[in-house]
């Protein structure tokens, strides 16, 4: 799944019904189109496209007034499996450009709190096994026959992993120390949503 199609899901998801302005505001206001290349259009695509795979339901909202947008949307039960399922494996899946992970930590606290930290355990072995790996390229640019100057574009990639890997411990330790409010731990819903009736 797309980082689009899950911040969408979750958007909707998080405020119970929503249009599709709304849900753009409030993705733009999280800069989600420069974190997740989230564009606007896409945004309207993807309500469109889910709403047709039977994840969103379109619902008319009357408080809109006689205003262009009346329409809101809604997740199905099936929506809610999906957004789920697909929190689940964003959170620990290989994510090569980062946009899913970042979409998935935005709701994280919507899973229970062990759920997510062995989904972030996968995540944090997917991690450093990728820092052995550009660590290796690195080291071994010249005997692989690139030019010299390409072991820098291995550094680069090198040092992001290692920043990855630190990131990701310093979360797992705040989350096993208690931070923040995960799914089954007070009153959740009043920010993340509930699941739809």
């Amino acid at each position: 799944m797309s980082a689009t199609r899950l911040l969408v899901l979750g958007v909707v998801r998080m405020h119970g019904k929503a249009h599709g302005y709304q849900v753009r505001r409030e993705l733009l206001s999280w800069a989600a189109d420069k974190w997740g290349n989230v564009q606007p259009g896409s945004i309207y695509h993807a309500l469109k496209k889910m709403t047709a795979e039977g994840l969103l339901e379109q619902v008319e909202d009357i408080e809109a007034g006689g205003g262009p947008d009346r329409i809101a949307y809604k997740l199905t039960e099936d929506g809610e499996t999906e957004f789920l399922v697909h929190l689940g494996r964003a959170l620990s899946s290989d994510d090569a450009t980062g946009y899913t992970l970042s979409a998935a930590v935005t709701f994280m606290p919507t899973l229970p709190r062990a759920q997510v930290l062995a989904l972030l355990k996968q995540q944090l072995a997917n991690m450093e096994a990728h820092t052995q790996s550009t660590h290796y390229a690195r080291e071994h640019a010249i005997d692989l026959g690139k030019p010299p100057h390409v072991s820098e574009l291995y550094r680069l990639w090198s040092a992001h992993a290692e920043a990855n890997v630190s990131w990701m411990r310093d979360l797992i330790g705040r989350l096993e120390a208690g931070e923040y409010v995960m799914a089954g731990e007070g009153d959740d819903s009043a920010v993340f949503g509930a699941p739809p009736k």
